[in-house]
């Protein structure tokens, strides 16, 4: 008897819908085969398969059977396709009806005793299902809060192969998950840390205002302990409110990877992914025989906080300078080539030398010339080129250490942020998703109109320091936004002055 179910399985981040046929024969030895391009995860699934059956108290084929799994040429890899297949199975030996069958998407993994176990990606399998007309879908019991996100589609979350057939057998009603998507942001929408925490540095966080309202890439460099660190990971919780398509695009990717953590169903904050310099390239950009997001992906919409940046090793760091530019990776393989989004914001770290004390005013700086010249050329002119601000830490003095006097906190250079980035929603016209960080050339030349001494000054700066045509643009975009945070139409010397300043790894050091 020929069984037709529906499943999904990932490419990356994306879903590809399945058709999972299941035919047993009436005749021949006990004896299961299955086709399609499985990986070793999918030809494994057989055996906890047969097991789920038995301990669920059905009768398990005794002839021969064959599992197809179509399209043919897409590798179908984890172990989605567990339940899809034993109910298939049941539906092929008669022991299950299955006219039902045939409106559900199903998903899940089987335990030896036949409960269902939750996977990666079901957000992704959700979407797709809904794209292709689907509205209806079974899943693990608890990747259903997940899978309702989708509003199209109604969810079913099953604990076990018993439930899932006595529910499409109608013999176990079920009511379809529902997730309260205003709810999940009002709950897990917080930090729990702000600005306020960081004791001085007040200029610092000019900076990162800066960066947060035009979604500028940033560098600091100072001494050990100056709060670099503490100021890097905060800077998320000025930036805007993550949209629902935001957080869906990153929620889906947190789930294929299996780092979405239990019981979330959506991710309501900016994530901030901070990799060791031991991470290799394919751990920052993505990879692998069965291409995954790396680190890159991981911070879409949030923050990417590279630490001891010049620790990196070269040719890792050069990897990132087109993401930088395209917002995307591109991860190419022999037999396919995969885009990870990868929109995010650097904020790298770094000494100023190899002690990490040179220009500091506690400590006396042991470092050569030569080798604190050798230290910064480690960082390439390109990639400098675009970091958009280079910004100093100086160390914290004792009296402000222990002062007790109210810091400048989250909500109120968030208020900042926002209204900058309404002026820019405004000027670009496309909701939000344009920022002065990512003007195309010609508009830059429309919106970032330099009076007569703004001009005189970005003259000096552009032959006093040498600088390339994309630093010329960057301090254009930096001023732009900093007469945004101001309400100005127009970009003036002081603006042009500011964004010169955060140009440090230009000057000659």
């Amino acid at each position: 008897m020929l069984a037709r179910l529906h499943s999904v399985t990932l490419e990356g981040i994306d879903g590809v819908l399945c058709e999972v046929e299941v035919d047993v024969a009436r005749r021949g030895l006990e004896k299961a085969i299955i086709v399609g391009l499985p990986d070793a995860a999918v030809k494994e699934s057989i055996e906890r398969v047969r097991s789920a059956i038995v301990n669920c108290g059905y009768r398990y084929p005794t002839t021969q059977s064959i599992i197809n799994l179509a399209p043919a040429d897409v590798k179908k890899a984890g172990p989605a396709f567990d339940l899809p297949i034993a109910l298939g199975l049941l539906i092929g030996e008669g022991v299950l009806s299955g006219p039902a069958v045939k409106d559900y998407v199903i998903v899940g993994e089987l335990a030896l005793d036949g409960r269902v176990r939750p996977v990666n990606g079901v957000l992704s399998m959700a979407m797709t299902a809904e794209a292709h007309g689907f509205t209806r879908m079974i899943v693990p019991l608890e990747n259903a809060q997940e899978a309702a996100v989708v509003q199209g589609v109604e969810v079913y979350g099953v604990g076990s192969l018993a439930q899932a057939a006595a529910f499409l057998e109608e013999r176990l009603p079920l009511d379809p998950t529902v997730t309260d998507v205003d709810a999940l942001f009002r709950v897990a929408s917080h930090y729990n840390v702000d600005f306020s925490d960081v004791k001085g540095q007040e200029s610092v966080k000019r900076a990162l205002t800066v960066a947060a309202a035009g979604a500028h890439n940033i560098m600091m460099i100072g001494p050990p302990g100056a709060g670099k660190t503490m100021l890097a990971q905060r800077l998320a919780t000025i930036l805007p409110a993550l949209s629902l398509a935001e957080s869906l695009e990153t929620t889906r990717i947190y789930s294929a990877v299996g780092l979405l953590k239990k019981d979330q169903a959506l991710m309501a904050v900016r994530p901030v992914r901070t990799p060791h310099h031991s991470a290799s390239g394919p751990a920052l950009i993505g990879g692998g025989s069965s291409p995954h997001p790396g680190e890159l992906s991981l911070a879409h919409y949030g923050i990417l906080f590279l630490d001891e940046f010049v620790e990196f090793p070269r040719n890792v760091l050069e990897m990132i300078r087109q993401p930088l530019e395209d917002g995307h990776v591109v991860v190419s393989r022999a037999k396919r080539t995969m885009q990870f989004p990868a929109q995010f914001m650097l904020v790298a770290a770094m000494n100023p030398c190899p002690c990490g004390y040179f220009g500091s005013t506690l400590r006396a700086c042991k470092c050569a010339p030569g080798l604190i010249a050798r230290y910064l050329a480690k960082v390439s002119g390109p990639l400098v080129d675009r970091i958009d601000i280079h910004i100093d830490v100086p160390a914290v003095d004792f009296g402000k250490l222990r002062s007790t006097a109210r810091q400048t906190d989250s909500r109120t250079l968030a208020a900042s942020v926002t209204a900058a980035r309404q002026i820019q929603a405004q000027r670009f016209g496309d909701g939000g998703s344009t920022t002065n960080a990512h003007m195309t050339h010609r508009q830059l030349e429309r919106f970032c109109q330099l009076d007569p001494d703004g001009e005189m000054t970005l003259k000096g700066a552009m032959v006093e320091l040498g600088l390339s045509a994309r630093a010329h643009d960057k301090i254009c975009k930096v001023a732009r936004t900093i007469a945004d945070l101001e309400g100005a139409e127009r970009i003036s010397a002081a603006h042009i002055a500011e964004a010169i300043s955060y140009r440090r790894l230009d000057r000659k050091l």
